[in-house]
């Protein structure tokens, strides 16, 4: 989890596209020292213990990546409400909990990413037009879109969520939310921490052979590692991505949403 001068924190590094990203055994190898810490992102007292021992051991952190999520299999049969309420309660918001309690004390210079996925950009296709005016706006708040994601959850317990614009894919949508809470958080650091240079995304990592995609998926977890490690390593000097939606080390191009100038920012060499 950290070397001498920097730290990087880690979600979901137990298995899958998280323990790839945090490479433990290369790091030993290295002759660094990576430390597991407990965390469960659905437990704000976790969270916050999290916290405290960042500021306490390292005082801050410098790379934070957003990887645990979960997604329930095509063939589950779990009522859909409870199925929605499920893993909204954990892919967004035990996700936004990670980042209100530990974006603060993100050193100047930092990273976040928040692993999101392509179908955020489908399910948003599959969204009315009055929802996607809200996701699109550049002036939705953090606020409004907590809001959203809530109502999402109530009208699938009312049996309601199609006739209200929503599309059938819980996963969908709480990937939607991730995506789009990206840029608000990407928006609200450019305002709040102006000089930090503080750098925040949303990325796919692909369809990757992990518990989650099934051993059918067309990459390892070492390749799916590969964009959410890109942008936390993204250079001090680096003006960008920010804002963005990455696919393969790249702005996808299908986000209509994207912060600044698109493709203003210096690329590493090795992308």
């Amino acid at each position: 989890m950290s070397s001498c001068s920097r730290v990087a924190l880690v979600t979901g590094a137990n298995k899958g596209i998280g323990f790839a990203i945090a490479a433990v055994q290369q790091l030993q190898a290295e002759g660094l020292s990576p430390r597991f810490h407990q965390l469960d992102i659905n437990d704000l007292q976790s969270i916050r213990a999290l916290h405290d021992f960042l500021r306490r051991e390292y005082r801050g952190l410098d790379m934070l990546v957003n990887n645990m999520g979960i997604a329930f299999k095509v063939a589950d049969t779990t009522p859909f409400h409870i199925l929605t309420e499920v893993t909204m309660k954990t892919n967004f918001f035990g996700t936004r909990d990670v980042c209100t309690e530990l974006l603060p004390p993100i050193k100047p210079q930092g990273r976040v990413v928040n692993v999101s996925s392509t179908v955020s950009l489908s399910a948003l296709k599959r969204c009315s037009p009055e929802l996607q005016q809200k996701f699109r706006s550049e002036t939705t708040t953090e606020e409004e879109l907590v809001g959203l994601m809530h109502k999402s959850v109530e009208d699938t317990k009312k049996g309601v969520h199609q006739k209200e614009g929503w599309p059938n894919t819980a996963y969908g949508v709480t990937k939607t939310g991730i995506t789009v809470l990206s840029r608000i958080q990407a928006r609200k650091l450019s305002e709040q921490r102006k000089g930090d240079k503080v750098l925040l995304n949303a990325c796919c990592p692909g369809w990757v052979r992990t518990d989650m995609a099934g051993p059918k998926a067309t990459k390892s977890s070492e390749e799916g590692a590969e964009t959410p490690v890109y942008l936390a390593l993204l250079p001090p000097d680096a003006e960008g991505p920010h804002g963005q939606f990455i696919l393969e080390k790249k702005l996808t191009g299908l986000v209509p949403w994207a912060l600044g100038r698109r493709g203003q920012y210096h690329r590493r060499k090795d992308s």
